[in-house]
């Protein structure tokens, strides 16, 4: 029967059904390279302000710019995966990623680092959506809930695993390249990943029919992308700007701006057109609460790992290799559950996102208070380590294979681009909120203060993660 099968939907070419294991391989490697970008450069970016001689804002859009341009076109990329195909446009954007990869490891200043940093995020924009649309696709029953647990493990874990590679890499200083290995590793990598993908991926045999790849509605991609700016510039630069008036009208702007491009989308259906975002994605039974459960557990999984990184190297004084490896017991624990928790007893299964959320909670003031008054943290930090892992898992992985049970494949391309928008905006959200609030209270140096400041980032992240678990009480109310 088909609705267990573990292999591929079989493709129109026949090149893809016997080899489901190098498919999925393929695309969730790449979904590592681009995740891991995001986290990898939060290390060393000491380094990298000393070398180019970068000023706060220009650091801050180092980092941030590949987070910017990445949020925001995640949803064309999707569409315009629908319309050229998901394997063209996938190998496009990998062959583009890696190029600009390469441009960032050679950099010769900040402005070129940031130009090439953007180009990054564009990239990644067109390769990630691809992902799930071609898991989407090309997997069913049983394979695909196997292949949506492995691409939730690889989402969460690429958050640790880029500080403690970036850790890694800065501190072997390889042929005394210093920070730029963190850019120069996904070339290799992209090379290998381009070689094989042309020979595994389907072909697009189905994109060029399809009635919503003939339209990319531009006036709802150029709200969409307005909404999105005005939204994360903020978020990246307003703590270091002291969130001047700026800030606060773009915020409040950005909400207005949804608003009209929602209204525009509904219009659109209703007239029978292509919108960017179909409405009946967002009324699939489950959806609306499954992006409110990925954002927040993305938002507490990157201000966990921003402000404790902050805490790690700026109060304790730990090396960016010690910094990094720290996170290791969160990043193996939570790919662990996120593959075996469907194997756990069904009667428990409903229950998994709630309790996810609650040990969540319970992790971050194990956190706190493990490293109270600028203490090492001891067996305390790394028990309090993999419970963080174990509960953003369970809090995150069960949320999003249920929101994309429903889907249909002809709707795989806006579901993959709009819970991948909503994960990168959690994850800024995230860094925003939370390392604003530790920032905030670091009024001198010193363990003691940076502890201080953690132990209230803590109880945010707690509360945030309580709020994540109350969105259990939704569906019973109903």
């Amino acid at each position: 029967m088909t609705t267990t099968t573990t292999r591929p939907v079989p493709s129109k070419d026949g090149g893809t059904d016997r080899r489901p294991g190098l498919l999925l391989g393929v695309v969730l490697a790449a979904q590592f390279m681009a995740l891991l970008d995001v986290f990898i450069v939060n290390v060393a970016a000491p380094t990298i302000r000393g070398e180019l001689s970068a000023s706060g804002a220009g650091l801050q859009l180092v980092i941030a710019g590949y987070t910017i341009s990445y949020a925001v076109l995640l949803i064309t990329g999707a569409r315009l995966g629908a319309l050229l195909g998901h394997r063209r446009t996938y190998l496009g954007g990998l062959a583009l990623f890696t190029a600009a990869s390469l441009a960032c490891g050679l950099a010769a200043g900040t402005g070129q680092l940031i130009g090439f940093r953007l180009v990054q995020g564009a990239a990644a924009a067109l390769m990630i959506p691809q992902v799930l649309s071609l898991i989407q696709r090309n997997f069913t029953g049983e394979g695909r809930v196997r292949a949506l647990g492995a691409y939730a493990a690889v989402l969460a874990t690429g958050a640790a695993a880029g500080q403690v590679l970036g850790g890694i890499l800065v501190s072997a200083d390889l042929f005394g390249t210093s920070w730029r290995p963190v850019f120069l590793v996904n070339v290799p990598i992209g090379l290998v990943l381009l070689v094989v993908g042309a020979r595994v991926l389907p072909r697009d045999t189905h994109a060029a029919g399809s009635p919503r790849a003939r339209s990319l509605d531009l006036p709802g991609l150029l709200l969409l992308a307005a909404a999105v700016t005005l939204l994360t510039v903020p978020l990246v630069l307003g703590q270091e700007q002291d969130w001047p008036l700026w800030s606060w009208l773009s915020l409040g702007a950005s909400g207005a701006v949804l608003a009209v491009f929602l209204g525009h989308e509904s219009r659109l259906a209703r007239r029978g057109g292509a919108p960017l975002v179909a409405p009946r994605v967002l009324r699939l039974p489950g959806m609306g609460r499954a992006v409110v459960r990925i954002a927040a557990a993305m938002a507490v999984n990157a201000g966990f790992l921003f402000t404790l990184t902050l805490h790690l190297q700026g109060g304790l004084g730990h090396s960016a290799l010690r910094a990094g490896l720290t996170f290791a017991p969160a990043a193996v624990v939570f790919g662990v559950v996120g593959l075996t928790w469907r194997r756990w007893p069904a009667w428990g299964q409903r229950f998994l996102v709630t309790g996810g959320f609650l040990l969540a909670a319970a992790a971050a003031l194990g956190l706190g208070a493990s490293l109270g008054g600028g203490a090492e943290g001891g067996w305390g930090l790394h028990l309090s380590l993999g419970a963080m892992g174990a509960g953003l898992a369970l809090a995150f992985s069960p949320a999003l294979t249920g929101a994309l049970a429903a889907v249909a494949p002809e709707d795989a391309a806006d579901a993959s681009g709009l819970l991948a928008t909503v994960t990168q905006l959690g994850q800024l959200i995230g860094v925003a909120t939370f390392g604003t609030l530790f920032l905030g209270r670091v009024h001198t140096p010193g363990a003691h203060a940076s502890a201080d400041a953690l132990w209230v980032c803590a109880l945010a992240l707690a509360a945030a993660s309580i709020l994540g678990a109350s969105t259990a009480l939704v569906r019973r109310a109903r």
